[in-house]
């Protein structure tokens, strides 16, 4: 990574303004997953141990940018902070504002303030260079370890970073060197698995993965688009008639790199209660739907996973949260668990795939950042990113 990080700054006696993503799920005013805060404690730590005053900042939820609202204050995200570490967190009334300014001046070496939702104020997404400048004047090093939000060009992530010194923290590190190896220099044999339900919201990471891998997997609901584009009668499966032409092109510009299911678990209705059955893919019948892949699809793309140095895997291959239909997800989980390549899974669903399959401390990374990820892979320079002080 060309980017400088943490350790690349003197960081003694400073106050340092560190952007993170704890957009927990709550439930009654108590983070209820605490997955997030836990990704940047090694930050947090370093940062305190390097003698700095330490300044935390997030949004929380979609608020609607007019001022304090209780559900989506970071009050509950302090309070499991504080436990963590194990020390106190000052709440801050807000983001900005004297007062705050105040509080964030009076810290000593040690102490931890975080401030409220940067999202109370409709200035943060709109990326006002006013109160970009009052959120910098809290610190005097920008840290930004919030990956999850690299994608968006907003006040707290990407606008501070022109008032300070601004460097990665550890988790932004890690995002960036792995999924780095999937987009800059990856090694091969390289594998790209891609699922989901739309190709419109993946097209631009398919033409740039198609360019960089050897095989790409292709399953979940944008596989029933490309089996359609193939002449396969997908019947009340799920695709995207405004879509198939374009999953022709792709196909026809692959040079048989694109590898598809044959096989489908089918139901009778969206419905985790649907009776299913499975059938090949081009024999579904009237009124049945395509909701995971088929255990000859599993087959097919666990042989093409043998031998892998690199695997991403961006999308599930079935609909995962419903038992019946989450077989298939699954099995290429475990398959890539113990494939001895380097596996690099992208957040949202694919994270919580890995998760629910038990499998995800067995990957080599799992991102933090489900649009974040998937924007990097269409070879986008991220916001956040780009707005960090190169080495």
């Amino acid at each position: 990574m060309n980017k400088k990080t943490v350790k690349d700054i003197n960081l003694a006696g400073k106050r340092v303004l560190l952007r993170v993503d704890f957009n927990v799920p709550m439930d009654q005013g108590v983070v209820t997953d605490d997955k997030r805060i836990r990704a940047s404690l090694p930050t947090i730590q370093y940062v305190l141990a390097q003698g700095a005053a330490l300044i935390v900042m997030s949004h929380l939820g979609r608020p609607k940018g007019a001022g304090f609202e209780a559900d989506f204050s970071l009050q509950a995200a302090a309070a499991a902070l504080s436990k963590l570490l194990n020390q106190p967190v000052q709440m801050a009334s807000d983001c900005i504002g004297a007062q705050v300014e105040a509080q964030a001046k009076a810290l000593k070496p040690g102490d931890v303030l975080m401030l409220e939702n940067v999202r109370f104020h409709k200035a943060e997404e709109k990326n006002n260079p006013e109160f970009a400048q009052q959120l910098a004047a809290l610190g005097e090093i920008y840290v930004n370890d919030a990956f999850g939000s690299a994608h968006r060009a907003h006040a707290s992530t990407a606008g501070v970073a022109k008032f300070l010194p601004a460097v990665s923290g550890f988790l932004m590190e890690q995002e960036l060197e792995y999924l780095g190896r999937a987009t800059l220099n990856p090694a091969h044999p390289y594998i790209a698995i891609l699922g989901g339900a739309k190709i419109s919201d993946k097209i631009a990471v398919i033409e740039n993965l198609l360019q960089k891998c050897d095989r790409l997997i292709i399953g979940g609901g944008m596989a029933n688009t490309f089996l359609a584009a193939k002449g396969c009668a997908m019947q009340d499966s799920l695709v995207e008639a405004g879509a198939v032409e374009t999953a022709k092109t792709i196909l026809a510009n692959a040079g048989g790199k694109v590898l598809l299911p044959v096989d489908a678990v089918i139901g009778d209705k969206f419905d985790a209660a649907a009776n299913t059955q499975v059938v090949d893919v081009d024999k579904i019948p009237a009124g049945w739907r395509m909701l995971d892949i088929g255990s000859k699809s599993v087959a097919l793309f666990s042989d093409a996973l043998t031998g892998a140095k690199l695997v991403v895997w961006n999308g599930p291959m079935g609909v995962f949260e419903m038992p019946k239909f989450a077989e298939g997800t699954f099995a290429i989980a475990k398959v890539l668990a113990t494939s001895g390549a380097t596996t690099v899974i992208g957040g949202g669903d694919s994270a919580s795939a890995v998760k629910k399959a038990g499998v995800a401390k067995q990957m080599t990374h799992v991102s933090t950042g489900g649009g974040a990820s998937l924007e990097f892979l269409e070879g986008k320079v991220l916001p956040g990113v780009a707005a960090l002080n190169d080495k």
